[in-house]
């Protein structure tokens, strides 16, 4: 026991062989469950005989590029060949190492959590630059913006019909053929 005589329970000794201090706020090592003053505390301060039970520590295996787990005492080379036989993917090593890269073609933009865009109509993550539907050649985005061309057309048309009052072409294909009919030399400039 440690402590003063108002306060026999106060404190304990180190139990390092050669220091037995007396420390009113002693430290219990989680590994050997013995009482160590400050100086001792450090699993290698007291040459602790559990040292390193309880850190886990990883290694990446170079096939697969996996964490595999090391256990203690054991040699790392040993662990990665019982993790080879066992549970080793190789296929799993692209998937792992490969960045991805924007899907558009020839665009070599590599995809980050910062400059990541996924397009809310067709689910495809693609780079910044190519966020819209028409450049990355969404296919419902394609169908949308040719429909909303040939509604703007025929509106356009209904409303030049209605200035003239004639009736203009209501395809974008026959308005082509009247409107391109002029040629420019007959455009006179004021």
């Amino acid at each position: 026991m440690g402590g003063t005589e108002a306060f026999p329970e106060l404190g304990a000794h180190c139990n390092q062989d050669d220091c037995h201090q007396l420390d009113f706020l002693p430290f219990t090592c989680d590994s050997c469950k013995k009482t160590f003053c400050l100086e001792h505390r450090s699993y290698s301060a007291h040459n602790c005989t559990k040292d390193g039970m309880k850190d886990t520590k990883v290694t990446i295996c170079p096939v697969c590029a996996s964490s595999v787990r090391i256990v203690f005492g054991e040699n790392v080379d040993l662990t990665l060949e019982k993790h080879m036989q066992a549970s080793c993917d190789p296929s799993n090593y692209d998937r792992v190492m490969k960045k991805p890269k924007c899907p558009v073609k020839r665009c070599r933009e590599v995809l980050t959590t910062t400059n990541t865009y996924m397009c809310k109509t067709c689910k495809v993550k693609v780079c910044l630059k190519h966020r819209f539907p028409a450049d990355h050649l969404c296919m419902s985005g394609v169908k949308t913006r040719e429909a909303s061309l040939n509604i703007l057309t025929e509106n356009f048309m209904k409303i030049l019909a209605q200035r003239k009052g004639t009736e203009c072409a209501s395809s974008s294909s026959k308005a082509g053929v009247k409107m391109g009919s002029k040629s420019p030399r007959n455009i006179s400039t004021h």
